[in-house]
């Protein structure tokens, strides 16, 4: 007997379903799929948190200094003239960043290997394009869901039933984040 639901599903296929509802129930909180799949989202998802909460706190924090372009009050770059030519004017920030430790790290490129990158396009058809922004869910789940979840030992996800499909008849369920 095997130790996951096949799904009906070719392999590469079935990752890649699988890969995508972990991804979206991550980004969005909650997904509506079949009880089956459910399941196994369910059994990705949960180590995943579980590893996020043990690695929230695993980092440092370092004071950096970047340059950065200055801007004036409609957001453009201002431009200096050196040697002839127009160049954007830089100033020396001083920054705080976190700087991941060694495990904290390894748990970043575990989770990374099993989420699909997202990308934010707003909604407004003026700028979509220019706008688009792509979305770090790895620093989600450590900064948001590991201080979430930490008081929890396991049980993340909840499965609510919500009927039958129409077409097939399959039991459809809502895949929540608690």
């Amino acid at each position: 007997m095997a130790e996951y639901r096949k799904l009906g599903k070719k392999t590469k296929l079935r990752k890649a379903i699988l890969r995508s509802q972990v991804t979206q129930l991550l980004y969005r909180g909650r997904i509506v799929t079949t009880e089956a799949r459910a399941k196994e989202v369910q059994k990705i998802v949960e180590p995943m948190i579980t590893l996020a909460v043990k690695e929230s706190g695993n980092y440092e924090t370092v004071k950096v200094q970047a340059k950065q372009a200055v801007r004036d009050k409609d957001g453009k770059r201002v431009k200096e003239v050196v040697d002839g030519k127009k160049v954007a004017k830089f100033e020396t920030v001083e920054k705080e960043i976190k700087k991941d430790l060694p495990s904290r790290l390894h748990a970043r490129r575990q989770l990374l290997r099993y989420m699909y990158p997202v990308v934010e396009v707003p909604t407004e058809g003026k700028g979509r394009k220019k706008n688009t922004k792509e979305v770090d869910l790895v620093a989600k789940m450590f900064d948001e869901y590991g201080p979430r979840f930490s008081g929890r030992n396991g049980g993340y996800t909840r499965i609510i039933k919500i009927g039958q499909r129409k077409g097939d008849a399959a039991l459809m369920v809502v895949l929540e984040l608690v």
